[in-house]
């Protein structure tokens, strides 16, 4: 993978895919690659019209068919390069025979991806760490290219083509329409060429800054943080109905801890996981870590260095609320609540690799978010209400983190974490989390018929009922082909989006 250290000047390739070296796209390459060459970058050229290839794949595995020389050379250049120019023109909507044929040759299993055999759906991006850009010339009108055949051209080559092989971003530049443009104006493209090379470096240079916030972004794993405060939020709530005190700046430092305490779990999880996780086939957005560690878009020092700091804002976010609250019941459980949930894989805990870790995360995101945040607002500890009103949500979310590990199975089992889909395999994991789903169901009726949910918002636990039903039909139909291993993105959203009921309605009848 081609990585660019910050010192050094971006390599350029710019690949000419038009047949006619003398063609206005020729004009257009040689502009891009003039402006490349002043902005410092360091430049080569490919042009496919003198190459010597068949374009054609006669074998049914590419990789079988032997490079011709000048192939083998495109290969050492796209090694090379950080940045890869494709300047061609768009012939019935989509790139010219040339262009198409040297990709089918170049683009090779092993070079430019790595095709998983037993799982499809899965492969490896070979060619990470380069960007693209596209500079397409077309008769046809571009806002009409845009409009109504919605780019079939660049489409292809930005994601099912580079894309596919890891090459991002693409940026593309349209010129046209060609043929009746005057001298003016193909003047004013060739600048704008030479405009888009001279922007490269600080282009290259914005969107790396992005890709590193949103690698740290995605190693946060946000999605999750709402139910942990909606539980917490409940009650504190509850607390300050039932003894009439509401302290805004107890509640607010409580949440710090929380927010704190889940980002700690999370990125403490991405670093114990990195065995699991880069064994991990079937990871998605709701299961198998942000992958942030395991695809190389952060350290593992800068990673290692965000888990102290957590830890670090932890303690003192513990201390202020131990301040606020002069000791007490209350900052022991916030104590005791950082302890379990980072223990989920934090050793000496490593609750997960005990065979406790779907009963962690269903406590710390139920019962006892609840209780602890009525005990930072009262003090008491005997309120019966955390338990009961957390009962479904605890049901619930044990579910949901059942069906998020039956993709992780056969990874998980690698590495002897003991989760319950390696412990009852995977049809019995699903087993657990349909029964888990309908007892869910089943304690929020009850609880809103012994009126635990008043008033309106209390019917909405009758609503959570066909949802439920909806899950339950979702595990059957997984359960019928034979639970495979394998990315269950739909059933996940049914669970998630299922315990919201059980955290949604008691916040609405409690504000």
């Amino acid at each position: 993978m081609a990585v660019l250290p910050e010192a050094r000047s971006p390599r350029v390739l710019v690949i000419l895919g038009h047949p006619r070296l003398d063609s206005f796209c020729g004009a257009l390459a040689g502009a891009y690659e003039a402006g490349a060459r002043a902005a410092g970058c360091e430049v080569q050229r490919l042009d496919l019209a003198r190459l010597a290839f068949d374009p054609n794949v006669h074998l049914p595995y590419p990789r079988d068919q032997a490079l011709e020389p000048d192939l083998a050379r495109a290969q050492a250049l796209i090694r090379w390069a950080d940045h890869l120019v494709f300047v061609y023109p768009a012939w019935w909507g989509t790139l010219p025979a040339l262009l198409k044929g040297f990709l089918d040759r170049v683009l090779t299993p092993g070079f430019a991806f790595a095709a998983d055999d037993e799982d499809p759906s899965s492969w490896a991006k070979l060619l990470k760490g380069r960007s693209a850009h596209l500079l397409v010339t077309m008769d046809t009108p571009p806002w009409a290219y845009r409009v109504v055949y919605r780019q079939p051209g660049h489409q292809a080559m930005r994601r099912a083509t580079l894309g596919f092989c890891g090459v991002a971003p693409t940026f593309v530049s349209t010129f046209g329409p060609v043929k009746p443009a005057t001298a003016e104006a193909r003047a004013q493209w060739l600048d704008r060429a030479r405009a888009e090379a001279l922007r490269l470096p600080g282009r290259l240079r914005r969107h790396r800054l992005r890709a590193r916030a949103g690698a740290w972004l995605r190693l946060l794993r946000l999605q999750f943080y709402p139910m942990a405060w909606v539980a917490y939020t409940i009650g504190a709530l509850a607390a300050a109905r039932h003894g009439g005190v509401f302290s805004s700046r107890v509640y607010w430092l409580g949440y710090l801890c929380l927010f704190l305490m889940e980002a700690l779990t999370v990125v403490s999880n991405e670093w114990f996981d990195q065995g699991t996780d880069r064994l991990n086939r079937h990871a998605g957005p709701f299961n198998g870590g942000s992958r942030v560690l395991a695809d190389g878009e952060l350290g593992p020092g800068s990673v290692r260095r965000a888990m102290l700091g957590l830890a670090l804002a932890l303690g003192m976010a513990l201390a202020a609320l131990g301040a606020a609250l002069a000791g007490g019941p209350g900052l022991a459980a916030m104590i005791a609540l950082a302890v379990l949930a980072a223990g989920y894989t934090v050793p000496p805990l490593k609750l997960v690799y005990r065979g406790l870790g779907e009963l962690d995360v269903g406590l710390t995101h139920s019962f006892a978010a609840i209780f602890v945040g009525g005990l930072l607002q009262s003090g008491v500890w005997r309120d019966p209400f955390p338990w009961l009103v957390g009962l479904p949500l605890f049901l619930a979310t044990l579910a949901a983190i059942t069906l998020s590990a039956l993709p992780d199975h056969e990874a998980d089992g690698a590495v002897a974490k003991r989760t319950l889909a390696v412990l009852l395999g995977r049809r019995g994991a699903a087993w657990a989390a349909l029964g888990f789903a309908v007892a869910a169901a089943a304690c929020g009726v009850l609880w809103q018929r012994c009126g635990l949910f008043g008033g309106l918002s209390g019917f909405a636990a009758f609503l959570a009922v066909p949802h439920a039903l909806l899950l339950v039909r979702a595990i059957l139909r997984y359960l019928r082909r034979g639970a495979p291993c394998e990315r269950i993105d739909g059933i996940m959203t049914l669970a998630l989006t299922y315990l919201l009921w059980f955290g949604v309605i008691p916040l609405v009848g409690l504000s």
